[in-house]
């Protein structure tokens, strides 16, 4: 697998020289200074890729062009920001970025409520806790009807999370769900973030399917066209958050996208991670199904529970069978070799990493510290050379 890591521009605290010495040598990025939905220009792209082949490194793979709200909702002036959004995809193409990587999460990006779990190996990891998100969903944001998106026993055991939380603490929270990790779209405030999940009053699960797949429609004879493979990042969490329906969260799901749109250049991206922090979700049998639509992955691992929530494991170490993983996607690899694909190499990169070590105290984006992303890469390199050296051809 092509060995990739996400980097966030020049303002990332992890500069590109660290990133080959973590022995990366695909870089995954965006032009996040333009993330207003205007067109990224062929100008502005080629200044972020000479920057990043001047450090011997390629640009492998766009994560993401972000996808308008109104986009989402099909209303308001969603023309404009898909009109927007193919020309960036077109321009990604005619520049030589194979692969986009985007999401169609409403309102919120992934989404944590703690982003310095302390481990019991000392390090920090990121966290979402179900009875953190109910507690501000309903007590704190105290957005209409929310109690009745939630099982009884998660809102039970919300309240008396929040009675046990300082104000401190609930001003922390709030920071965390809602001012906005590293990749995200939008940054909000409390009433922002409220008039943005108001505007989705009324959208089913199936209308928010309905405006992806409309969407699909019209990017993926461009992708096509410039030769880009798109990769659709699945919910994080794989579930509805704020009551906003969510709906790639599944293997069923991811299934039924692929069929609706049978082209190779629709594809997704294996978020472990995401797919993983549901039990139903069996991240080894959808490579072994997807495999030839997988064309990005992004290796991380969770330990699940209680209930609905989970904590960002160490790569090798938690619910996800990660061996499995990178066994089923070396055998995917040489299937496509043996067919002759040209994109017979996945990109890959270790999605996030524990705060560890030197990194505690510096200046760090959550999930993307240097020492725990060069940790997993390098355990995630060694099961992919003992995978190829191990494995019988055919």
């Amino acid at each position: 697998m092509l060995q990739g890591w996400r980097w966030f521009g020049p303002e990332d605290p992890v500069p590109l020289d660290h990133v080959r010495q973590a022995g990366a040598s695909g870089i995954v990025t965006a032009l996040h200074h333009i993330y207003d939905g205007r067109t990224w220009s062929m100008d502005d792209i080629a200044l972020r890729k000479a920057a990043i082949e001047h450090a011997g490194l390629t640009w492998a793979v766009c994560e993401s062009i972000p996808v308008h709200t109104s986009i989402k909702l099909r209303s308001g002036p969603f023309r404009a920001y898909i009109d927007n959004w193919k020309d960036t995809l077109a321009n990604l193409g005619r520049s030589g970025i194979p692969v986009v990587c985007y999401n169609f999460m409403p309102v919120l990006d992934w989404t944590r409520t703690d982003l310095q779990f302390r481990m019991p190996s000392t390090g920090y990891a990121l966290r979402f806790d179900i009875a953190d998100f109910v507690a501000y969903d309903v007590f704190v944001l105290a957005r209409r009807n929310a109690e009745a998106d939630y099982p009884a026993e998660e809102v039970e055991a919300a309240r008396a999370r929040l009675a046990r939380m300082s104000e401190d603490d609930a001003a922390r929270l709030e920071r965390t769900i809602i001012a906005g990790l590293p990749g995200k779209e939008d940054t909000h405030d409390r009433a922002g973030i409220a008039a943005r999940i108001a505007a989705f009053d009324g959208l089913t699960e199936a209308d928010v399917r309905s405006n992806l797949l409309e969407f699909l429609r019209e990017i993926v004879p461009v992708a096509e066209d410039v030769g880009v493979r798109l990769a659709l990042h699945p919910d994080d969490p794989p579930f509805p958050l704020f009551g906003l329906p969510r709906v790639v969260s599944t293997a069923a799901a991811a299934r039924g996208l692929l069929a609706a749109i049978d082209s190779p250049a629709s594809g997704l991206t294996l978020c472990t991670g995401s797919y993983g922090s549901r039990p139903d979700n069996d991240p080894v049998a959808m490579v072994r199904e997807f495999g030839p639509r997988i064309h990005f992955a992004h290796l991380r691992n969770v330990l699940r529970g209680p209930g609905r929530s989970f904590t960002e494991s160490d790569h090798l170490g938690g619910d996800v069978d990660m061996v499995g993983v990178v066994v089923a996607l070396v055998e995917e690899e040489r299937r496509r070799r043996a067919e002759g694909r040209l994109d017979a190499e996945i990109p890959m990169r270790p999605d996030h990493g524990h705060l560890l070590a030197d990194d505690i105290g510096k200046t760090v984006f959550p999930g993307y510290s240097l020492i725990g992303r060069l940790k997993g890469l390098a355990e995630l390199r060694g099961v992919m050379q003992t995978a190829a050296r191990l494995l019988p051809e055919g």
